[in-house]
């Protein structure tokens, strides 16, 4: 079953160009399918952003889905860290990488698996837990 995005995320959501929507809900269902019990943060700040945690805190991120104006990205928070063999991330900051995403084959395929499941692992390290806390959604959108 597909978790349900949130009312407050939804309503924010409705002002992007269709396209963008729909490529965004194929985005995190993908995330979703492939951690089941993740946290889900969600935001409103310079971008529109849903971010996937091990955890309650935004520290025990693996990745987020920033929404822009007309493009998204695939973050990966702790980009830097990861073997990136397909040399896919993007970024010049100190931890933070991403994927610029156009189309679902920007992110539906064996590469991008692989990075989720490096940035899982590596965020589940990092908080000190070996198994994921149950799925939550977390709304930080101020209403």
């Amino acid at each position: 079953m597909q978790r349900p995005v949130h009312p407050h995320f939804e309503q924010l959501l409705r002002h992007k160009e269709q396209a963008l929507i729909e490529l965004y809900h194929d985005l995190r269902n993908f995330i979703l399918e492939q951690n089941t019990q993740c946290h889900e943060l969600l935001y409103h700040t310079h971008a529109l952003t849903s971010v996937y945690s091990v955890s309650p805190k935004l520290g025990d991120a693996f990745c987020m889905i920033p929404i822009y104006t007309g493009h998204l990205n695939l973050g990966f928070n702790k980009g830097t860290l990861l073997d990136d063999p397909q040399a896919l991330l993007q970024g010049t900051g100190k931890l933070i990488r991403h994927i610029p995403v156009n189309q679902p084959a920007d992110y539906r395929n064996a590469a991008v698996t692989q990075l989720l499941e490096k940035a899982h692992e590596l965020a589940l390290e990092d908080a000190g837990t070996l198994k994921a806390h149950q799925e939550l959604t977390h709304s930080k959108i101020k209403q």
